[in-house]
């Protein structure tokens, strides 16, 4: 296994260094994995099909929106991890040319993050179905509000015209955002950090594929990538490791 020191060696050594994420830096702040033992698609607590699928929403909403209730209850009590503020450390000082996430929580942002890719979209900005309205840096006491406003179901409107707010999430049967961009990131760099990601839904799941620069994925259970000689897999919990990392690379 890459012992943290190592791991910080390859980041100071680093000139162009890129970090994709997955939902195990969200479940280690709190959030729920959507495919985890306790998640939407294991638990059928929602409809997953009802929930995401771009069709669904256009006719049926309501469903979108009762999942998102309680996501943002959950999301607004959460805040992020070690590993998010220290990757929003080392692009304020200039050894991390952007985060490329999965993750649609918002987290990275609260924790510094400028530079950021979010393939599946976020919370933060929204468009009207109706009228094509757009709204931007959103939070989740503000969607909090907007679905409290509309009488049950709570689906937020826009309070321009009473259209259904759609926020910039990628659904089922949408393109991901920024995947020329990011794909662009990954071939350039010279290391990419994998950091809580089972690499199990395309089209993020490719994107290690892009390049041949030393790869360092870090992650609690398997993933779906093969070995490599310039890839290396560590088991951790990502906070625990990249405490050590931060350590290695202030010890100098």
């Amino acid at each position: 296994m890459l012992t943290p020191a190592a791991c910080a060696e390859l980041i100071r050594s680093s000139r162009s260094l890129v970090a994709l994420t997955g939902a195990g830096l969200s479940t280690a702040a709190g959030i729920p994995d959507f495919r985890g033992p306790q998640g939407l698609y294991v638990t059928r607590r929602y409809d997953p099909e009802k929930v995401f699928e771009i069709s669904w929403f256009r006719r049926e909403p309501q469903h979108f929106y009762a999942f998102s209730r309680d996501f943002v209850a959950t999301a607004t009590d959460v805040r992020p991890t070690f590993t998010h503020r220290f990757l929003a450390r080392l692009e304020a000082q200039g050894g991390l040319l952007a985060v490329v996430t999965q993750n649609i929580d918002l987290l990275h942002q609260q924790a510094g993050s400028r530079s950021l890719i979010e393939l599946h979209g976020s919370y933060d900005a929204a468009h009207c179905d109706g009228c094509g309205k757009r709204l931007a840096q959103l939070d989740y006491a503000w969607w909090q509000e907007t679905m409290a406003a509309s009488p049950d179901p709570p689906i937020a409107r826009c309070s321009a015209c009473g259209g259904v707010l759609k926020p910039e999430i990628v659904f089922f049967g949408e393109l991901v955002h920024g995947l020329a961009e990011a794909e662009e990131l990954v071939a350039s760099c010279d290391l990419l950090l994998v950091l809580g990601s089972t690499l199990q839904v395309a089209p993020a799941s490719l994107l290690p594929f892009a390049t041949e620069a030393t790869t360092v994925i870090v992650n609690q259970g398997e993933v779906a990538l093969p070995p490599s000689p310039q890839r290396h897999f560590v088991e951790a919990e990502l906070d625990d490791y990249f405490r050590q990392v931060a350590e290695s690379l202030t010890a100098r």
